[in-house]
């Protein structure tokens, strides 16, 4: 047995009186972990970063640079409007001089201009009867009616009025057919251009807008749902001319247009990365420690049951050989008064060993009045404690409070108590004042000694097993008082104050 008390002290001392160092070396270590991780995480995250925007400005630039050859056959094509008006114009001059009386200086350079004109589609009326075509691919005869579909067809310009006494010549146009395949071609390169900003290769989300900014042509790399909300896409729009620079193409058709885009899903997505790692390790830190405490908590709790079951089965045996030496010394007469001394100690004995028979089996809480075992307590420790430790109760013994308590556990807590409070006297005078109150669902008792107190930052370190300022002392006294107080009767201890070389208060609060 004094191998297993030496043991389980040792074991007490090196496990929980390091418990504090232990933590802090933990927890330093954690940090450090989570430091480097976090450092790494965003270093790597801030690369990809520079990449993707690398990338970005690469793709800008492309852009820009296909946005200047759109605008460069724009030119040209506009060039061509232009120079095709300028045709019709003089083909209207020419055939006003062809039908104008003395006209013979100029009617050669006249049909010479005529002639010249071989691509634009051309139909000479008079009045709703076609007089002249040229250019229509056959499908307008001279002396047709100008109606219907072939109306429709040269209906794109205003025609032109050519003066005639008496007569209603008008010069219908439309555009040249290598004006119009030029026209769709545009149309489409311009609709190429837009799908490929739209769906880039780098997946850049992108929105282009009319000139306002604020009406969306196309967009690409954004799921259609969302761009459904109006609110959505009025959001990511701003947050796309927060972050970017947007790019600018005008349109001969479409007008001034804008291309605005933002950084990848994923890069967006890792600038929260180390949150969620720092979350993620967060739970995983909780989660061990939980672990940790459960598996700390069973261990404490078999080595307390283990330690307890052997002190009361060792206690047995000198226990029985004990009474059976009083009735011995009772038939030799020895006298009476040191008897009934020593029977009182061998009931204390066998109340002891109850209390350790007890540890880690089911309590069972009978209704009993508390005042009543506090009171059995102190007049049990009182003729053997030092006389300069007073005690002084400011309990009525006539008062009653039933509340469910096992006896032997709870009235160990109190002796513990006590014999703490003499202890932090140190052999010098002092007084023990306990103190009892009650209210509609709770008892609070109040145990106040007037010895060395307890330094604030350690009111919980007091009740880790282990923990005691003796240089004998097991540390195992209030550790066993929380253990009964909160495990058995479900209550709650703790140091209610402290003053150092003043005194210290623990209060007890039990439910009723």
């Amino acid at each position: 047995m004094h191998w297993n008390i030496l043991n389980f002290k040792s074991l007490t001392r090196s496990i929980y009186s390091q418990k504090d160092r232990w933590k802090w070396i933990f927890l330093v270590i954690a940090i450090v972990i989570i430091a480097i991780s976090l450092w790494y995480t965003d270093r790597m995250v801030s690369k990809l970063r520079a990449d993707d925007r690398k990338n970005v400005k690469t793709w800008a630039q492309s852009i820009k640079k296909k946005r200047e050859f759109v605008l460069y056959d724009e030119k040209l094509f506009k060039q061509l409007s232009e120079e095709e008006d300028t045709k019709v114009e003089l083909l209207a001059n020419a055939y006003h001089l062809l039908h104008a009386p003395n006209n013979s200086e100029s009617l050669t350079l006249v049909l010479e201009i005529i002639k010249s004109n071989e691509n634009i589609p051309i139909v000479v009326t008079n009045g709703d009867i076609i007089d002249q075509e040229k250019n229509t691919d056959g499908m307008v005869k001279e002396g047709m009616k100008f109606e219907g579909k072939i109306k429709e067809m040269f209906s794109e310009f205003k025609p032109i009025s050519i003066p005639m006494e008496g007569q209603d010549i008008k010069l219908h146009y439309r555009r040249s057919k290598i004006y119009t395949e030029l026209h769709e071609q545009m149309n489409n390169l311009e609709n190429n251009f837009f799908d490929e900003v739209a769906s880039n290769s780098n997946s850049v989300p992108v929105i282009i807008t009319d000139s306002t900014q604020i009406n969306v042509i196309r967009y690409g790399n954004i799921p259609i749902s969302q761009m459904k909300d109006p609110y959505f896409a009025r959001k990511t729009l701003n947050i796309m001319k927060s972050e970017n620079e947007p790019i600018h193409i005008d349109f001969i058709d479409q007008g001034k247009s804008y291309i605005f885009y933002k950084d990848r899903p994923v890069v967006t997505e890792f600038k929260y990365f180390p949150i969620t790692q720092m979350f993620i390790i967060a739970v995983f830190v909780f989660t061990a420690y939980l672990i940790f405490s459960t598996s700390r908590k069973s261990e404490q709790n078999q080595v307390w049951v283990g330690m307890s079951k052997e002190t009361a089965h060792q206690l047995g045996t000198p226990l029985s050989s004990l009474i059976g030496w009083t009735e011995l010394l009772r038939l030799d007469n020895v006298s009476e008064d040191i008897l009934s001394e020593i029977d009182k100690d061998l009931v204390r004995l066998q109340k002891i060993t109850e209390r350790f028979s007890k540890v880690g089996s089911p309590s069972e809480l009978l209704p009993m009045n508390v005042v009543e075992v506090i009171y059995e307590v102190v007049d049990y420790l009182r003729p053997r404690t030092s006389r300069k430790v007073n005690y002084v109760l400011n309990i009525d013994p006539k008062q009653t409070i039933i509340i469910p308590l096992n006896a032997h556990l709870f009235g160990w807590v109190i002796e513990n108590l006590c014999k703490n409070a003499i202890d932090a006297m140190s052999g010098a005078k002092g007084q023990i004042t306990i103190n009892l109150k009650e209210d509609s669902k709770f008892v609070f008792i109040d145990v106040k000694d007037t010895g060395k107190g307890i330094p604030k930052g350690k009111f919980k370190r007091v009740f880790y097993p282990g923990y005691t300022t003796k240089k004998r002392g097991w540390g195992l006294g209030l550790s066993l008082t929380r253990r009964i107080i909160k495990n058995y009767h479900k209550g709650k201890i703790f140091v209610k104050n402290s003053v150092i070389d003043a005194g210290t208060t623990f209060r007890i609060i039990l439910k009723k």
